[in-house]
């Protein structure tokens, strides 16, 4: 186990989850030669993993025991407590490691995982670093993390981190990396309703795809990630890198934590969003945020 004094760099990783981001970390991790230890609800997403070398486990207790690191990239709170402290993940962690959250689960479960961390565990350090980025940047270490928490522990996470991301942006106390978070995914969440609207009004109006497009091309109106995304609403290409039903958590997430009056547009589409997930965009990439506009012929755009 790590020294809490020391500046040794981290050579074990636990990575709990192996979605697409998880992953996707893992794997990164690998190739700049650190230990991985995995483990995921669905042993058979581990293979990849394990033909790189990583170790995987079917208890998450021992997939922890000896690691430096834990980092935990679940799909919502209720699965990361259920793992690390029902399963006893948490138990089994070796003395003075660090626990890194990255998943986005909402700064309220954040903070009261983090007091349980405290109580049960107070050698262990819990650090809030969900990651600002979807599939790509995961497979290319360009995410931007956003961490949070007991800073005199970066050091030991640099190493780490720096395989991940691009950047890191220490923001405070536990639960700040959580908070911003949910403020980029609701920017994010405007973009790509912006344009799904624009496209369908595009299509009301017979404006050629391709001339809104040239339109946008360079403008300041647009980032290049909403045109990306305009680009495959127009081609209703809704493969998963971010799932709308993600996107949609995330939505949701800031009505719990903010109240609805801090942002009631970001609770308006969420009402769109949780429709369209409902009645078939499950599992489609938030691009799919496209489907249910009315096109120039006043039919519903839903999927075929």
């Amino acid at each position: 186990m790590i020294n809490q004094e020391s500046d040794s760099p981290v050579t074990h990783v636990a990575v709990i989850g192996a979605g697409t981001m998880g992953a996707a970390m893992a794997t990164r991790l690998l190739n700049a030669h650190i230990v991985v230890g995995v483990w995921s609800r669905k042993p058979e997403s581990t293979r990849s993993l394990v033909d790189l070398g990583a170790s995987s486990h079917t208890d998450v207790r021992d997939v922890v025991a000896n690691a430096d690191i834990v980092l935990t990239m679940l799909p919502n709170a209720d699965i990361t407590v259920e793992m690390m402290f029902n399963s006893r993940g948490l138990e089994a962690m070796g003395q003075n490691a660090i626990w890194v959250q990255m998943a986005t689960i909402g700064t309220s479960a954040t903070e009261s995982i983090a007091n349980l961390v405290r109580a049960r565990r107070p050698d262990v350090t819990f650090i809030d670093a969900p990651v600002s980025g979807s599939r790509g940047p995961a497979e290319s270490g360009q995410l931007e993390i956003l961490a949070s928490g007991d800073r005199s522990r970066a050091r030991l996470l640099e190493n780490v981190f720096d395989v991940l991301g691009k950047k890191t942006l220490w923001l405070g106390p536990v639960g700040s990396g959580s908070q911003m978070k949910l403020i980029l995914n609701t920017w994010l969440a405007f973009q790509i309703e912006g344009a799904a609207e624009a496209a369908s009004l595009a299509s009301r109006w017979n404006v050629d795809s391709s001339t809104l497009l040239e339109a946008l091309h360079d403008s300041p109106l647009v980032s290049p990630y909403a045109l990306g995304k305009l680009e495959r609403i127009v081609n209703r290409d809704f493969h998963p890198d971010f799932s709308l039903d993600l996107a949609l958590k995330d939505l949701e997430l800031v009505g719990t934590d903010a109240g609805d009056a801090a942002a009631p547009i970001a609770g308006a589409i969420a009402l769109r969003w949780r429709h369209l997930v409902e009645t078939g965009a499950s599992g489609l990439d938030v691009s799919a945020a496209g489907m249910g506009l009315e096109d120039s012929t006043g039919q519903s755009g839903e999927s075929e």
